[in-house]
């Protein structure tokens, strides 16, 4: 069942419906009673007689009115036949299929504007051949085109050149063929000057015509919309529903289409079924409203609906298209609207305010309905509006509003779903940047508490062992006061390069080294060893962080300090450079060399030993070449690492 929710018509609706109206009943006026005064004349007496023929003829070129039967009757106008015809055919005794009946009417002096003149009526009713004669001869012929002829909603217009010789108009002559049955009717003539009628000709072609065709086209065109709306959203009935309902109102407003190439009796098939068709959907969407099966309803409508469309088909013609036939089928389909009527609109309106809104558009097509039938019967003026030719205007805006009503409720459900989702995002939003708030502060103090155990560990093996060392010498007296002062010096030195370390490098061993540069030269300076460095450019190391930049400072400075003890060189050379997928620093001197597999096994090796250790721990190594030229020291660094130095 479809809910729809409790909303008013858009402002912007109403506006357009509301200007939509205003035009048409302007129009209205101006097709029904306004003219000019004294610009043209109204006809509303006639002489009339009908003649019976055995079908279908051509008019002559030329009919005199004096070479008809004498027996003409004067009639008012407008004119509606039915019982007027009836009276006359029995006075006659006619049996024949086919009829003409003539209209004579006086136009001696009655208009006296020169230049040609146009002759108009709201509608001449008949189902053959229109002939209009003017002094004679005949000025118009309106061919009968079986069921596409649309007589009864295209109204008159005849315009009548001005005579040769400058002769007045003294007569014209109608002629109208028609079955027997047929119901025949005239409204009442103006005849002036085609300025003077034009404006009422235009508006009631355009209300009666066009405007219904385009409210019709425009039915359909939004239902394609909504029967490709209902593709991609299958469960949505409605939708398809509606397509339905436009697709087969615009089979039953083909009238206003005359020029689509369609067969004669194909076409009255069409517009006859396509009735039927239309109350079907009609039953099925008020269903949809109300949400009762009614299964009893639901097969009696299918059956009489399959039936009609089989009896009546053109290959079978069980139930051909005739005056006769017709009538009943129309009042067959009139019983079943009005049975959707009760029994549907009654249960929706009481279910849903939509369904009081499709019981009251139901209701005002059923009275147009009604009013057509009574036009077209000759109840009523011929002069009056077939206001069927607006059902489809009616089932538009009713139906329409409902699916403008649906749509709107579902951007409005999607709006709420929406907030509610970023509702609910935000609230998650908050929950998370409070654990990551947590998150990070439980990430800072364990990032404190790690560098604090790296320190203390840092301190405790270089530092303190140091100092442990320098104790234990002066205690035990065995050093002098030169010896403690150098360690003391390696003590301050091992401080420092604790608290480099720490510095960011941003990856750059470059920067690193610059720093232990910046620590080694000032003692360098008294010494009388020179220290040069070599450095190139050096790709950055992702994984260069405090620990691993302290076991490099440690090495370089351990290579450094070997050379100061042990190799008596007067210059220090330090380079760099990139070899293979990793990088290298180099220590070079000038000093004494030493046999480094001898220094492997003797009280040295605990200093080389540490070197091989730290670079380990990098997943790095340390190579020494020495000779009596002096010796390079090596480290090889790679540029990404299989695992992290703890």
């Amino acid at each position: 069942m479809i809910v729809l929710p409790q909303r008013v018509f858009s402002p912007v609706l109403l506006i357009v419906s509301a200007a939509l109206l205003a035009a048409v009943a302007v129009l209205y006026l101006l097709a029904g009673g306004v003219h000019a005064p004294g610009a043209s004349t109204q006809l509303t007496a006639a002489d009339w007689q009908a003649v019976d023929s055995g079908s279908f003829a051509e008019p002559p070129p030329v009919q005199d009115s004096a070479a008809l039967p004498a027996d003409w009757r004067r009639v008012q106008l407008p004119l509606a036949m039915p019982i007027a015809l009836l009276r006359q055919a029995r006075a006659y005794g006619a049996a024949q299929a086919h009829a003409t009946t003539w209209l004579r009417l006086s136009t001696r002096g009655l208009v006296k504007t020169p230049g040609p003149l146009a002759l108009y009526g709201a509608r001449v009713k008949t189902d053959g051949t229109i002939a209009v004669y003017a002094n004679g001869h005949l000025v118009h012929q309106a061919q009968r085109q079986g069921p596409l002829w649309n007589s009864t909603r295209t109204p008159l217009w005849v315009v009548l050149d001005a005579p040769a010789g400058g002769a007045p108009l003294d007569e014209i002559l109608i002629r109208l063929e028609h079955t027997s049955k047929s119901q025949v009717a005239v409204s009442s003539l103006w005849l002036g000057p085609p300025d003077a009628l034009s404006l009422r000709y235009q508006s009631r072609r355009w209300l009666q015509q066009e405007l219904p065709a385009m409210l019709s086209a425009a039915f359909l065109a939004v239902g394609i919309f909504a029967f490709f709306v209902w593709v991609r959203r299958r469960h949505e009935i409605g939708y398809l529903l509606f397509f339905a309902l436009s697709a087969t109102a615009f089979l039953r407003g083909l009238h206003f289409y005359v020029g689509l190439p369609i067969a004669n009796d194909w076409f009255a098939w069409l517009t006859v079924n396509a009735l039927f068709w239309l109350v079907a959907t009609l039953h099925f969407f008020l269903r949809l409203l109300h949400g009762r099966e009614l299964p009893w309803l639901t097969r009696g409508l299918i059956a009489v609906t399959v039936l009609v469309a089989v009896t009546t088909l053109p290959a079978l013609a069980v139930l051909p298209n005739t005056p006769s036939v017709t009538p009943l089928i129309y009042a067959v389909a009139a019983l079943m609207g009005s049975t959707v009527f009760l029994v549907g609109g009654i249960a929706a309106w009481r279910d849903t305010r939509e369904g009081r809104l499709v019981a009251v558009g139901l209701g005002v097509v059923l009275l147009q309905g009604f009013a057509d039938w009574l036009l077209q019967n000759n109840v009523v003026s011929p002069e009056g509006w077939y206001l069927g030719a607006y059902s489809n205007a009616v089932c538009f805006a009713v139906f329409g509003t409902l699916m403008y009503r649906r749509y709107i409720d579902a951007i409005h459900q999607v709006e709420l779903l929406n907030a509610s989702l970023a509702q609910r995002l935000r609230a998650r939003e908050a929950e998370l940047e409070q654990s990551h708030q947590r998150l990070r502060e439980v990430e800072y103090r364990q990032t404190i508490s790690d560098e604090r155990q790296r320190l203390m560990q840092d301190m405790h093996d270089g530092l303190g062992s140091s100092l442990i060392s320098a104790i234990r010498s002066v205690e035990q007296g065995g050093v002098n006061e030169l010896k403690v002062a150098q360690i003391l010096k390696d003590c301050l030195d091992d401080l420092k390069l604790t608290i480099d370390s720490m510095e960011p490098v941003e990856a750059d061993l470059l920067l690193l080294l610059a720093t232990l540069r910046f620590r080694l030269e000032p003692r360098l300076e008294g010494t009388g060893i020179v220290l040069l460095w070599r450095a190139q450019a050096l790709p950055a190391l992702d994984w260069l962080d405090p620990s691993s930049a302290l076991h490099i400072l440690r090495i370089v400075q351990e290579g450094i300090a070997n050379i100061l003890r042990h190799t008596h060189a007067s210059e220090i050379l330090v380079g760099t450079g990139v070899l293979g997928d990793g990088v290298q620093i180099s220590i070079e001197d000038n000093g004494q060399g030493f046999d480094v597999d001898k220094a492997a096994g003797s009280a040295a090796s605990r200093g080389l030993a540490n070197q091989r250790r730290r670079a380990q721990a990098v997943d790095g190594t340390v190579s020494w070449d020495s000779g009596p030229a002096g010796t390079r020291f090596t480290l090889w660094l790679p540029l990404r690492r299989k695992t992290r130095a703890a």
